[in-house]
């Protein structure tokens, strides 16, 4: 059984995130209007952006490394692979559910939460990224998997500059600012597991699966304790 961190807290800002492929999506134009914006670069998951509006974090540890979450007044922004890196701070508007996020994580990863009960700040995503975010988030569940193509499917994307929309998706899962959370590691390719950008890489993602059930264990596979 691993130990969990003290929980801590700093104060980060995240990065933002590409988008940028067509989409066919009904929406009625207060939603359109909502993920309209300018294509932007796309976060590292390795560790703590240092520019935007600021964000409150909380630490945990899990069987797959250190585990970060971060938010704002709004909700939770960020989740990310490894400790938070900048000194404690004072209290910030997100320090709480900065911590609410930090204690359903740990009970997740111990194996005895399959929901999370946050609401999410969207605000470092914008046009198809945060859509098809969206949808992976309220479609696929626990326990459940979708192809890359299906989900570019689901969510009405459409081959735009040669890139075909099971690849488009593919970079919107690596480019995705709150993994586990919004359930990235669920989403496979055609022929395997697919790639997964955060950690130790496909061998997180495996492990994701298999708390889940939706792929068998391992003989070296370990869970969390449930003490944690």
């Amino acid at each position: 059984m691993l130990p969990e961190l003290t929980p801590t807290m700093t104060h980060m800002p995240p990065e933002p995130n590409v988008s940028g492929w067509r989409q066919n999506v009904a929406m009625t134009e207060p939603y359109r209007a909502s993920l309209s914006g300018p294509s932007v670069s796309g976060p590292s998951l390795s560790g703590p952006s240092l520019s935007g509006p600021s964000l409150s974090w909380a630490s945990l540890t899990t069987p797959v490394g250190p585990v970060s979450v971060g938010a704002s007044a709004a909700g939770v922004a960020q989740v990310r692979y490894g400790a938070a890196t900048l000194a404690p701070g004072g209290d910030g508007p997100g320090s709480e559910l900065a911590e609410t996020a930090r204690r359903q994580l740990t009970e997740y990863f111990s194996g005895r939460r399959r929901e999370f009960d946050l609401p999410l700040d969207w605000s470092s995503t914008a046009g198809p990224q945060r859509e098809v975010l969206r949808i992976l988030a309220e479609s696929v569940g626990y326990g459940q998997t979708i192809r890359y193509g299906q989900l570019a499917s689901r969510a009405g994307l459409t081959a735009a500059d040669d890139t075909v929309p099971a690849r488009a998706v593919g970079k919107i899962m690596g480019s995705n600012p709150i993994p586990v959370i919004v359930p990235c590691h669920r989403v496979l390719a055609s022929d395997g597991l697919g790639g997964y950008s955060g950690g130790a890489g496909v061998e997180v993602k495996r492990w994701l699966l298999i708390l889940e059930g939706s792929l068998p264990p391992t003989l070296d596979w370990q869970p969390m304790g449930a003490s944690a």
